[in-house]
């Protein structure tokens, strides 16, 4: 089987390439693609002798070039090469560049009717109607990758998305989900980046804590299984075993568990619809005892109020929304801002957004997409501005 990787030296696809090196015989790779890390990725286009790398930085061509000198291997820059990249021919790619940019690539790979395993939620939360329609366009297979959707699509095998009443998906709480809220405004950026249960990158890691991670799925809940909000719950589970729950209409309740690994979900959809043996961590819930559940404080975690309003606004507010996020992000990992302003700072950018930007009524196309992205971006860069504004 012919893979590619975009996004190969993050958390996800280190992980995805430890899977297909248990294998060698059963995948060819076609492309890996990386960021700054190009140690890492020279490293990794070597042992799978990959047909390309390609590194979205231009800047770092000449390094890239010259470490896959007489390997045979191609190397490539920039963005316009991440999305060649992903339109190379393959029978299964993996989606995990983080944030907004992983956008293009992602729906250039669908373009050409492949499985794209997905694991960067922003594609669905920026544009989930027009990747929804590309896929079923292009006749591609799209299967999720984050370790909550992973579950629901397992509950959901054979069942009828018609006779489900609500889907649960389950959070941490991340880092500070025991810690007095009036002492959050006082965290510090390496006290967010450790989480209590999952080995994640710093940004996801962040986002686990703020929530904003679980509001971003939340949205993508709506946009992968076509539920309406209002069937769509996140709970906090702190064990972190249970990873979503399928209520029916009858009263059941169908759970997906498993350890915090994300080899599950990504050998899942890489082996679809076949299940192959993966070296994760079985659960002994002996040894468990107890599996506890609590509803989400919304002081707490304001993200999850400004998705439900993102769902109910509907166009392109998931644009505007997950762009202001990554401001908001970046600004916090440079300590310019405290991590309680975050939330915030996506507030004030919606809101403007809202009422001048035409969020709700635009056309949906990747152009405009990208437009509201950029234009979020700044404005989000504004309101961070006037909190920094002397009072």
């Amino acid at each position: 089987m012919r893979v590619s990787i975009l996004g190969a030296t993050g958390s996800i696809g280190q992980s995805t390439i430890d899977l297909i090196r248990r294998q060698p015989e059963r995948h060819d790779v076609v492309a890996l693609t990386g960021g700054r890390n190009i140690a890492q990725l020279v490293r990794d286009a070597r042992a799978l002798k990959a047909q390309v790398a390609v590194t979205c930085y231009p800047g770092l061509y000449a390094d890239l070039k010259a470490a896959l000198s007489g390997t045979g291997i191609e190397a490539a820059a920039g963005p316009e090469a991440l999305i060649e990249a992903a339109a190379r021919p393959a029978d299964w790619i993996m989606s995990a560049i983080v944030g907004a940019a992983g956008l293009a690539p992602g729906m250039a790979a669908l373009g050409q009717g492949t499985t794209l395993a997905l694991a960067n939620k922003e594609t669905l939360v920026c544009a989930g109607p027009l990747v929804m329609r590309t896929a079923k366009a292009a006749g591609a297979t799209l299967l999720p990758v984050d370790s909550e959707h992973s579950a629901v699509f397992q509950a959901l095998v054979g069942e009828d998305i018609g006779a489900v009443e609500k889907v649960i998906i389950t959070a941490s709480g991340g880092a500070f989900r025991d810690r007095p809220l009036g002492q959050l405004s006082g965290v510090t950026v390496a006290e967010a980046s450790a989480h209590p249960n999952w080995d994640m990158g710093q940004r996801i890691t962040i986002d686990s804590a703020s929530m904003f991670n679980k509001a971003l799925e939340l949205i993508e809940t709506r946009e992968f299984f076509g539920v309406a909000p209002e069937q769509i719950e996140a709970v906090i589970h702190p064990e972190s075993l249970v990873h979503a729950l399928v209520q029916f209409r009858d009263g059941g309740l169908m759970a997906h568990l498993g350890a915090p690994d994300m080899r599950h979900a990504i050998g899942y959809a890489l082996n679809w619809p076949e299940r192959a043996h993966l070296p994760v961590p079985r659960v002994n819930l002996a040894e468990v005892g107890a599996l506890t559940f609590r509803a989400p404080d919304e002081a707490r975690y304001p993200a999850l109020r400004l998705a439900r309003e993102v769902m109910a606004a509907g166009g392109l507010a998931g644009a505007a929304f997950n762009a202001a996020k990554e401001v908001a992000l970046d600004a916090f990992i440079a300590g310019r801002i405290r991590f309680t302003d975050m939330a915030p700072v996506v507030e004030r950018t919606l809101t403007q957004m809202s009422s001048g930007d035409g969020l709700e009524n635009a056309p949906l196309s990747l152009d405009k997409v990208l437009q509201i992205d950029a234009l979020a971006r700044v404005r989000a860069k504004e309101a961070i501005g006037t909190l920094m504004e002397p009072s």
